[in-house]
């Protein structure tokens, strides 16, 4: 099996430790071990608790307590629709090592996060990519996604809230893809690891399982619930998907980490405390970027409706990979190249870090840019 270099993960693998501002990262600012116990009036009582933890290989699919809170952030999913991955990217490698076979035909948003695309492509399939351009505010072309889908599409990939653009499709649009889905029986997977990290509060966003009988949505505890170092996410679907992916799986997971999972539970149920925060920060920071973005005459956006990042076109004739290189050197702020999207004049930012970092961040950016105007 070949495979295309994964060109995000080995731009944040090269730089992202020694970054002094980091603000490439895409999970929301995470929590330490000590603030995720301390959301529960008891964190004495949870410490006992898992050190009187025997550490076995723990519940194979997930404990039933996390399977069942997951699903409970749907409405029509079951603890048996729930399978524990190591993360979202385990989720979503899991899910095409199941169902995609050579000869496959796969469509999939572009700009995404490339695994969507380069893993069915990896496993022989025949992978279209459906463009989403900023003049559609990243939002994909329904017309253009009816061309593309044939009788022998197998399935159609999708990431809601778009990483790295922060697009959201709404239900009336997702309705739709469910529909062209349909009309050519295909499975469709939304990734869906930003969800409910909305700007606007009055926005409610279905998941794609809750709309289709082929949906498959993954996600994890990374991104919204600011606990990355778990390593743990899901696949939510049809429970003849699960039993598919279950078989799959065990040549790849015997099982999560069972104290990983038992944090997971905690964060769950402690889950309207970390929106509450999570949200705050990022329709506070986006406030902040907007902001910012007005004040560079070098720099534009669609801005985001959802998640943590959006793309910033900058208006310098250098690469992006260059251009993040030499804001890296220069000032310690962290940006990802368009590149890495195939989207040169282009880079990804981060928004959801602390604050402090942000503003910080941002201000290295301008003086950076600043001394870009002189020279170009």
């Amino acid at each position: 099996m070949r495979i295309a270099p994964f060109k995000v993960e080995e731009w944040m693998n090269e730089y992202e430790l020694e970054a002094v501002y980091n603000i490439a990262e895409t999970c929301v600012d995470s929590l330490t071990v000590e603030e995720l116990i301390r959301l529960s009036a008891e964190p004495e009582d949870f410490f006992k608790e898992m050190a009187a933890q025997k550490l076995t290989y723990g519940h194979i699919e997930g404990s039933p307590e996390f399977r069942s809170l997951v699903a409970g952030m749907y409405k029509t999913m079951k603890p048996e629709n729930i399978l524990a991955m190591n993360g979202a990217i385990g989720a979503n490698f899991l899910t095409l090592f199941s169902l995609v076979q050579p000869g496959d035909e796969v469509i999939t948003v572009h700009p995404t996060y490339q695994q969507i695309y380069s893993v069915p492509e990896s496993f022989g399939a025949q992978v279209k990519l459906l463009r989403l351009l900023p003049e559609n505010e990243f939002l994909p072309d329904l017309d253009e996604l009816r061309s593309l889908v044939t009788d022998k599409t197998k399935l159609i990939c999708i990431n809601n809230p778009n990483n790295p653009s922060g697009a959201l499709m709404n239900e009336a649009i997702l309705r739709e893809i469910v529909e062209i889905a349909r009309s050519v029986d295909a499975y469709l997977l939304c990734d869906e690891v930003y969800r409910n990290l909305h700007q606007d509060p009055e926005i409610t966003v279905p998941s794609i399982v809750d709309l289709y009988d082929k949906g498959i949505a993954t996600s994890s505890m990374s991104k919204v619930f600011s606990l990355a170092g778990l390593r743990l996410g899901w696949i939510a679907a049809p429970v003849d998907v699960i039993k598919n992916c279950f078989q799959h799986r065990d040549y790849t997971t015997i099982s999560c980490g069972m104290l990983d999972d038992m944090l997971a539970v905690h964060a769950l149920k402690n889950r309207d405390k970390i929106m509450e925060r999570n949200l705050k920060i990022v329709r506070d920071n986006l406030q902040i970027l907007d902001e910012w973005v007005i004040s560079e005459p070098l720099v534009s956006y669609v801005k985001p409706q959802a998640g943590t990042t959006a793309m910033l076109k900058y208006e310098l004739d250098i690469p992006s990979e260059a251009f993040c290189i030499d804001l890296f050197r220069s000032t310690g702020a962290f940006l990802t190249p368009g590149s890495c999207f195939d989207m040169e004049g282009w880079v990804r930012i981060g928004y959801a870090c602390s604050t402090e970092v942000l503003k910080a961040g941002l201000e290295k950016v301008s003086e950076f840019l600043a001394t870009q105007k002189v020279t170009q």
